[in-house]
């Protein structure tokens, strides 16, 4: 989305779109994650890392609106865990094999929050909606 300018500053409906935008990246980076929990590699580099959106804020001077851009979603530093299961048929020379550590529980509250953070901004955009459309009949 181009950043607004004085000429056109943010609207209500600009920083809600972004706001939807960052919540649904949140969710949809919390499902892939909660997908792989549990998931099984032969080595720590194989091993799934969960996905993390970085986010940043953008302030429109012209509107004094502040609203939250997704700039990028990198993977977790987060180390896997190691177990030993010589009969696992991912298993590496050793007998270990590697398992994602994704927190399932915090993942599940990651999603809510986002869900809920989404239903906000919906919210919002209804009730700015209902506004204009009665500041309309008021002619």
């Amino acid at each position: 989305m181009p950043a607004p300018t004085s000429a056109n500053p943010m609207t209500l409906f600009d920083l809600a779109q972004r706001g939807l935008t960052a919540q649904l990246v949140r969710m949809n980076a919390a499902a892939s994650n909660l997908a792989n929990a549990g998931s099984v590699a032969g080595s720590a580099e194989g091993a799934y890392r969960p996905l993390r959106p970085v986010f940043a804020t953008q302030l429109d001077q012209a509107s004094g609106l502040a609203t939250v851009n997704v700039t990028s979603v990198m993977r977790s530093s987060a180390a896997p865990t190691r177990e030993h299961n010589p009969d696992h048929p991912l298993a590496d020379a050793n007998g270990d094999i590697w398992t994602s550590p994704v927190d399932e529980n915090a993942e599940m509250v990651e999603m809510l929050d986002a869900s809920r953070q989404y239903q906000n901004l919906v919210e919002a955009l209804t009730t700015a909606k209902q506004l204009m459309l009665e500041t309309m009949r008021m002619k």
